[in-house]
């Protein structure tokens, strides 16, 4: 992936989040959403996965969901939601696809409301119920 697609990636992020519904802005104001080629090794180790499989991860939730939060628990690390341009792309079978740049907007599109689902206390089977796994 060159700096050209890398940018156009992050516009694209950056325009998904504003075509979100109004209800979802409290809760982005809470979160951290941070963009990366790939997952590091901790992340991976900690899903139990190998680095030959980060190109699969196209996101992950790390932090306290909602439903979880307690008073005790104020001094956790903010919540965030981390997107992987290399997952995505290879979801979406790259900006050259079948589906092109609307797949990559797709799979981010499903990606961010996957992640905030984790944030609102939604589990793997919640989220493919819904559309978003």
């Amino acid at each position: 992936m060159n700096d050209a697609q890398r940018a156009r990636f992050d516009e694209i992020v950056a325009e998904e989040l504003t075509r979100l519904p109004g209800r979802f802005a409290p809760l982005l104001d809470e979160l951290h959403i941070i963009v990366e080629d790939l997952p590091d090794a901790e992340m991976l180790a900690d899903l139990g996965m190998t680095p030959a499989e980060a190109d699969e991860l196209c996101g992950l939730h790390t932090g306290v969901s909602l439903t979880d939060r307690s008073v005790e628990e104020d001094s956790v690390l903010p919540t965030q939601i981390h997107l992987f341009r290399t997952g995505i792309l290879f979801t979406a079978e790259g900006w050259d696809g079948p589906r092109g740049e609307e797949g990559v907007r797709a799979e981010i599109r499903i990606t961010l409301l996957h992640e905030l689902g984790h944030q609102l206390g939604l589990d793997e089977d919640d989220l493919a119920d819904l559309g978003y796994a």
